[in-house]
């Protein structure tokens, strides 16, 4: 059975989707769209930018986004997934090729998620952190030792990525002190991350409740296959689970190694990452490993 899943921000590269526009008159016309609804040429940014402009969360989902959803669409027939799924970000690019949502909602859901977070992020300034190499209930159990102190803050599991790779986000003394703790506890590494926000973490509740507003304003219909979603690591198909599941992703963990589980469990022996960057295909690889999975894990090529 084939999955195909979907990265999410952090993925994105100066160039990316310009391959595209330029050999496929159906991923041209969905650009132009893009540059409509968003109001600004976007194409600009990503095929021909700097790093900076690219990383503006307001550049970066979307962008990544169009990459993805464009990069489905030009794969015709060839995109025929058994099951379907997204880290973070990506959980919306999976509805949108799906057929679970239509192209230009999704990216104004989209675009209303990334200027959501933005505004949280000013409001409520925080980060994320790497850890490898720790069990997942030392890191949960530090994380919640922290978060009672009275001065650091709140820290939280964000991300589980796959065996031995957790990310942690939260106020950032939280997660500075989290990280001293773990390093200390011996985590082979505890890195924070070059990123504008706690994301996955209770500080984003705004952007959720503007999200939650978003969603309601669009038209959601059952994909055309099971999707599992980052909440809960689940198959879902009916529209107003799948909803829910997507406000609530905001503030709390990307369940992407019990997600991955699920999909092997359900007979899954065929990833195809599609979208920009490999590191949905490292982070599969290593949770088939430890499931002693053999798995075809691919990239989209052109």
């Amino acid at each position: 059975m084939k999955a195909f899943v979907f990265p999410g921000q952090g993925a994105q590269f100066v160039g990316m989707g310009k391959d595209l526009y330029e050999k496929h008159p159906v991923a041209r016309q969905h650009f132009e769209t893009a540059n409509d609804i968003l109001g600004f040429r976007i194409t600009d940014i990503m095929f021909d930018g700097t790093d900076e402009e690219l990383k503006q969360t307001r550049v970066t989902q979307p962008a990544v986004f169009l990459h993805s959803v464009i990069r489905a669409k030009c794969l015709g027939d060839d995109f025929r997934p058994d099951m379907a799924a997204g880290h973070s970000l990506g959980e919306l690019s999976a509805l949108v090729a799906t057929g679970c949502i239509s192209f230009e909602d999704g990216l104004r859901l989209v675009s209303a998620r990334a200027q959501a977070m933005q505004k949280a992020c000013e409001a409520a300034p925080g980060t994320m952190a790497a850890i490898i190499a720790m069990p997942d209930e030392t890191v949960e159990q530090v994380c919640r030792e922290v978060s009672e102190s009275p001065v650091e803050g709140i820290v939280v599991p964000a991300n589980y990525n796959c065996p031995g790779q957790l990310v942690i986000s939260g106020n950032t003394p939280a997660v500075e002190a989290a990280c001293t703790r773990l390093k200390e506890a011996g985590a082979k590494r505890a890195l924070v991350l070059p990123v504008s926000g706690a994301f996955h973490s209770p500080l984003m509740q705004p952007a959720k409740e503007e999200l939650e507003a978003a969603i309601a304003r669009t038209e959601f219909h059952q994909p055309v296959c099971p999707v599992y979603q980052n909440v809960d690591g689940l198959p879902h198909t009916d529209t107003e689970e799948i909803k829910q599941n997507l406000a609530l992703q905001l503030t709390a963990s990307v369940q992407w190694t019990k997600e991955v589980r699920n999909m092997l469990a359900a007979g899954a022996d065929s990833f195809t990452e599609c979208g920009p960057g490999k590191a949905l295909q490292g982070m599969i690889v290593k949770i088939a490993r430890a499931e002693e999975k053999e798995v075809e894990v691919l990239g989209v090529e052109e």
